[in-house]
């Protein structure tokens, strides 16, 4: 057994077993996920903030994702139709705010219809059970709605993933230390791990596991692996509506499969509220919240690789409308009346932004999927995007599955 190995080599020098680099949903559900299959074992996690999912996890609109967009078979699929259940679970078992509210996905234009029976058939591949409204239907659920066809997906949810996340902190038993912003990480063949923070502290450990999300791929490079990939950061910003009783549940327009983003959503929060958004436009900063937020380091790391230019060339008219939605909220609440055409300007109140930290491959690829990598003592987890919060207790067993592999074998006589 992996916890009793390593309780027997605790003399060596190391100060913990498994060090996690990364305080938002999927590092702490590592967390959680290592010291539930492997009693005893040491676990330490390093959040550069002063408390747990300050960004992609507490910054997203609470959604939890039915599975019905992904790709069957790939790890968001299983994950996200596996991981919502869990979530509800989890959720009402440490008396956590959730509701299953079940969402509509909305065609308004007739060019949408492929793709709307298309997300039927992909929902079908991924066992979700969806129903097949026509236009006079949609108002039963979304009296305000308007559309052509629509999907109700029954299984979605909603959920407060910043208590998720406090939660799994806390039945860790992991030592959580904030503010430790990692600066340097010295891996050594057969020893394991040293790094070191801001602050001048180091620790040891025999296994790091980098869930460090929009940076990610810095710290990959810092431990000496080149990743190939980098985050680019787009930021999505989202409105709340001031007449909240005009939606009752989720409303989605039909994504575009070229992209991984899903559209601007129509989302009741577990508060009550409404929250409109998210648009996506690129981020001048990995935590680039605002346009106002500018690291020329950052951006200059993000102009210098090559996919980015790669995917403003394909895409530019796609990235146009973005931008235009994002500089106009004119432009913005016209689409939201595609799908509430009862909204006004004034409906709309600008609420606080997310950034989506997305690996880009060299070539323009946007990864499509969840992207887990091995090397040397280290475990990578490179592209955790939306449903990640969704498919965190699976995604958080795959990961430390792989670290308590490698803490097995490091530990090995």
């Amino acid at each position: 057994m992996a916890q009793v190995r390593t309780a027997s080599a605790r003399g060596a020098g190391h100060d913990c077993d498994v060090l996690v680099v990364g305080g938002g949903i999927v590092g702490l559900s590592t967390a959680y996920a290592i010291t539930r299959a492997a009693p005893g074992t040491r676990v330490t996690v390093l959040e550069k903030e002063p408390g747990p999912a300050r960004h992609q996890t507490g910054r997203n609109s609470g959604v939890i994702h039915s599975g019905v967009y992904y790709r069957p078979g790939s790890l968001k699929a299983r994950y996200a139709v596996r991981g919502a259940a869990e979530m509800v679970k989890f959720c009402a078992e440490y008396g956590i705010p959730h509701a299953v509210t079940g969402k509509l996905i909305v065609a308004t234009e007739r060019a949408e219809l492929p793709r709307l029976h298309a997300l039927v058939q992909r929902a079908r591949e991924n066992g979700i059970p969806v129903r097949e409204l026509g236009a006079a239907q949609i108002p039963e659920h979304e009296p305000e709605v308007r559309g052509l066809a629509a999907i109700h997906v029954g299984t979605t949810g909603v959920c407060d993933y910043v208590a998720v996340a406090r939660q799994l902190a806390h039945a860790s038993g992991a030592e959580i230390r904030y503010g430790a912003e990692v600066r340097h990480v010295d891996r050594r063949p057969g020893l394991g791990v040293a790094v070191r923070t801001r602050s001048g502290d180091v620790v040891r450990a025999r296994v790091m596991v980098n869930c460090a999300g929009l940076h990610c791929d810095e710290i990959a490079r810092l431990t000496g692996d080149e990743p190939g990939m980098r985050i680019v950061p787009f930021r999505g910003e989202y409105y709340e509506l001031a007449r909240p009783e005009l939606v009752r549940g989720l409303v989605y327009p039909v994504p575009d499969p070229a992209f991984p983003f899903l559209g601007v959503h129509l989302t009741r929060g577990i508060d009550g509220g409404v929250h409109i958004g998210p648009n996506a436009v690129p981020a001048l900063a990995r935590e680039g919240y605002g346009w106002g937020v500018v690291r020329p380091r950052e951006l200059g790391g993000t102009l210098a690789w090559p996919g980015s230019w790669r995917i403003a060339r394909r895409h530019w008219r796609y990235g146009a409308g973005e931008l235009r939605r994002s500089l106009s909220k004119t432009a913005f609440t016209t689409a939201v009346r595609r799908l509430l055409p009862a909204v006004t300007e004034d409906d709309l109140v600008a609420a606080p932004a997310g950034v989506r930290a997305q690996a880009v491959l060299a070539d323009g690829t946007l990864v499509d999927d969840f992207l887990i990598r091995e090397a040397a003592h280290t475990v990578h987890v490179l592209n955790a995007p939306s449903p990640a919060a969704t498919a965190s207790l699976p995604i958080g067993r795959e990961v430390g599955r792989r670290a308590l592999a490698m803490l097995e074998e490091a530990v090995r006589p």
